[in-house]
């Protein structure tokens, strides 16, 4: 894509000028949480160091230090050059920052930020001067089970699935300078049926530079090739717009879309300029595509064709580096592999990645389940802090066509008296309903694999080892799965008191999780001996889920070994198991019923 940068943290936002700010910076533990009072913000003191973004308890930080704490903080210089400053605005990004971020420069407050898995950006223009600045951090985590905290552990040693605890700086720090009156958020939406793309503007100026004189410039194109040019007049702050997508030429264009998908990712270039008078203010380039998700029946759509979804469950673990990934590179391989793998897409599994990683989705023709990460207990605070969170990441990655389904909740984890409880049952109807507030066109799962509510796809978690007992099941009791008469897993009920099936496609969105017997960490069911073995199970279990005819997709458990869990197709390092395209012609294999 025209708007690629290699480490730009924001790929579908590209400005040219902007400063890394990863690397070596100042840090300390503050265990008797004694920074504050003491104005460490001020007179920062210590001898360690650590190499930002990966946390105190990685290798790669540095440390390596795995056991708790609660309080840290971390320090750097940034140079700010004064003439650039009289003319701009200074912003400051942190992708990922676990979890309560509070920032100093130059020894004053200047804001703070809550949840660790969604990016925020603060303007440090009043804060910072010509020269050299200092930059201060303190990073709040905790073992509070009613924050999102994803597949973090709230004790002190790994168990069951749960892994590392992941505090503070994890993602890309880095600013830019920007105009004063400029773009801050384009949402884009494809629209097949009326061929064109929606948009939403957000640009920050004040109330006298808004008119008529100010004008948002849209530029779509195609390999060069302009499509379309669109002037939207900026009279508020927020302003909607839509661009004519049908191309009027022969040749390549075809004289209609190119469609974005999983066999030919076609994405057209965008860019916006804020012009004024003719003089352009800002300037930002984009990508999107043009591509529908519909649901139809017990089918899902993609370009109102049915997609058989084969996904790998993802949890974005790297064993010297946790839940951050080495470097751009690093995800480029993930996907490539699952490719290899014969999968069409991927559950991104209790994590929002980095958005490099769904540039690369969009770019390769990946799908992509987005998920957020749960909390454990249920409370008043916990609604709070998930829903904040979770509509920051629906907006931060909206744009991304990879993305083809939302869900925000799974295994009712936070949610463990839904079954019964009208109060939890309502709090994923309003999640549901928010999401699609903010995105009507995406399917969301109010709550993966258990007990549903509103839901726009039925997904059931089922790591049964024999095939034919997985077939059986499916086949002879259908009705009685898809109405709660009887559970299919564990003791869990299709559907919470109150809800009932209503004919949604139906995905099996986790089974297999099969591990080898020399591996010391665990599996689901029994541990399999040889690489053959692995394969018999595999492909029993894979073909019974793809010859039961009311079944639309599955999602295999899953793409790597996660320190103690190791069911992976490859181990942490990525060396893969067992033969890859074994695998790949299994998932690519025709059998009966698949559509």
């Amino acid at each position: 894509m025209k708007c690629y940068r290699k480490d730009y943290p924001r790929p579908q936002f590209v400005r040219q000028e902007w400063e890394n700010l990863n690397g070596v910076w100042d840090f300390c533990f503050d265990d008797r949480n004694e920074g504050e009072s003491e104005k460490w913000y001020q007179n920062f003191k210590s001898d360690l160091k650590i190499q930002v973004p990966f946390t105190y308890e990685t290798k790669l930080s540095g440390i390596q230090d795995d056991t708790r704490h609660d309080n840290i903080w971390y320090r750097r210089y940034i140079h700010a050059d004064g003439s650039r400053l009289s003319e701009n605005n200074y912003i400051l990004h942190f992708e990922g920052c676990d979890f309560v971020t509070k920032i100093w420069v130059n020894g004053l407050y200047a804001g703070c930020h809550r949840g660790g898995y969604a990016r925020f950006s603060l303007d440090i223009s009043d804060y910072v001067r010509d020269g050299e600045n200092e930059l201060v951090v303190k990073a709040e985590d905790s073992f509070d089970m009613q924050q999102p905290r994803g597949k973090q552990r709230w004790i002190n040693k790994n168990f069951a699935c749960f892994y590392s605890h992941t505090t503070g700086i994890w993602k890309t720090v880095w600013t830019e300078y920007v105009p004063k009156v400029r773009l801050e958020y384009v949402k884009m939406t494809p629209n097949l049926e009326d061929c064109c793309l929606e948009l939403e503007f957000d640009i920050h100026a004040p109330e006298s530079s808004l008119g008529e004189e100010l004008m948002a410039e849209t530029v779509v194109s195609y390999r060069g090739e302009i499509i379309n040019k669109v002037y939207t007049a900026m009279v508020t702050s927020h302003v909607q717009s839509r661009v004519d997508m049908f191309a009027r030429k022969q040749g390549d264009f075809a004289w209609g879309l190119k469609k974005w998908t999983p066999e030919n990712p076609e994405l057209y270039d965008i860019e916006f300029r804020l012009v004024e008078n003719g003089a352009v203010l800002d300037e930002v380039e984009s990508y999107f595509a043009m591509r529908e998700v519909r649901i139809d029946g017990t089918n899902i759509l993609l370009n109102g064709v049915p997609l058989y979804q084969r996904l790998v469950l993802d949890q974005g673990y790297w064993k010297d580096s946790y839940l951050t990934p080495p470097d751009e590179d690093a995800l480029i391989t993930d996907i490539e592999k699952i490719r290899t793998l014969g999968f069409n897409g991927v559950r991104k599994h209790q994590k929002t990645e980095d958005e490099r990683f769904l540039y690369w989705c969009d770019v390769k023709g990946l799908l992509v389940w987005s998920e957020a990460p749960a909390a454990y207990q249920y409370s008043d605070y916990a609604v709070a802090e998930f829903t904040r969170e979770w509509l920051e990441i629906v907006k931060q990655n909206y744009n991304h066509p990879c993305i083809i389904t939302w869900t925000p909740f799974n295994e009712s984890w936070g949610v463990s008296q839904i079954k019964t409880k009208r109060s939890q049952q309502h709090f994923t109807e309003a999640i549901y309903h928010l999401t699609k507030s903010m995105d009507p066109y995406r399917p969301v799962i109010a709550n993966d694999g258990w007990e549903h509510t509103v839901t726009d796809i039925f997904t059931v978690h089922d790591y049964e080892e024999q095939g034919e007992l997985l077939r059986t099941r499916y086949q002879k009791y259908r009705e009685e799965i898809l109405s709660s008469e009887i559970y299919y897993n564990r003791d869990t009920a299709s559907f919470a008191d109150g809800y009932k099936y209503q004919g949604q496609p139906v995905i099996v969105s986790e089974y297999g999780g099969i591990s080898f017997c020399d591996d010391k960490g665990f599996g689901y069911g029994n541990k399999v001996q040889t690489e053959a073995d692995f394969l018999k199970r595999f492909e029993a279990v894979t073909t019974a889920i793809r010859e039961i005819p009311y079944i639309c997709g599955y999602c295999y458990t899953q793409l790597s070994d996660v320190q103690h869990e190791t069911n992976g197709l490859m181990d942490m390092e990525r060396n893969f198991k067992v033969d890859p395209e074994a695998i790949r012609r299994i998932n690519k294999r025709r059998v009966g019923c698949v559509r």
